[in-house]
């Protein structure tokens, strides 16, 4: 089974990973009713935190984000299983597909955890990074109050600075253009 559409079929709710009682039914390749059933009978194996069932409000939301119609004919709340219900689910379910399936489920929910790991260390350094330039940032902004702060009798003093500088300059360009000049030899000629 492929692992992007088991990851497709992957939840959040309530704060779980989790997969809805249909779309195991169908990777299971049984009814949804049988499956309920098996799990109904077996109820000691899935605790609150393996399986719980969808309120109203978290079937209604979940509704709008998978695209399906109030028409589906489903007379209760779905069931969500955590990783640990599908787990036990493989337990119940003991056809060559359903151990298939199950294997494939697990991979995706390993494959899903290790993303959420990777995008955890990213996001750390990515703050790091952001805390770093936030201290740059208010280096350059103690340094032009530094600047704007110069009282008037310094900044008159750079600017004569800038002057004397800029002269100085001018004069040496001078000077250089007049020592290129080839100048008449001195002294005894021939």
């Amino acid at each position: 089974m492929e692992l992007t559409l088991i990851q497709s079929k992957i939840f959040e709710i309530r704060g779980h990973k989790v997969m809805l009682d249909f779309d195991l039914a169908e990777m299971y390749q049984v009814e949804t009713k049988n499956l309920n059933l098996s799990v109904k009978r077996n109820l000691k194996r899935f605790p609150s935190d393996f399986m719980f069932q969808l309120t109203n409000v978290e079937w209604d939301n979940l509704r709008l984000q998978i695209e399906t119609s109030k028409r589906g004919g489903r007379r209760y709340l779905p069931y969500a299983f955590t990783e640990q219900g599908v787990a036990m689910l493989s337990g119940l379910l003991n056809s060559d597909t359903a151990i298939e399936v199950n294997i494939s489920i697990m991979r995706a929910f390993v494959a899903i955890r290790g993303y959420l790991l990777t995008q955890s260390s990213v996001s750390s350094e990515i703050k790091e990074l952001w805390l770093h330039m936030k201290a740059l940032e208010e280096r350059s902004e103690e340094n032009l109050k530094v600047l704007n702060d110069m009282s008037e009798e310094t900044q008159t003093s750079f600017d004569e600075i800038y002057i004397a500088l800029s002269e100085l300059a001018k004069k040496q360009s001078d000077v250089d253009k007049v020592s290129k000049t080839p100048r008449k030899p001195i002294g005894f000629n021939q």
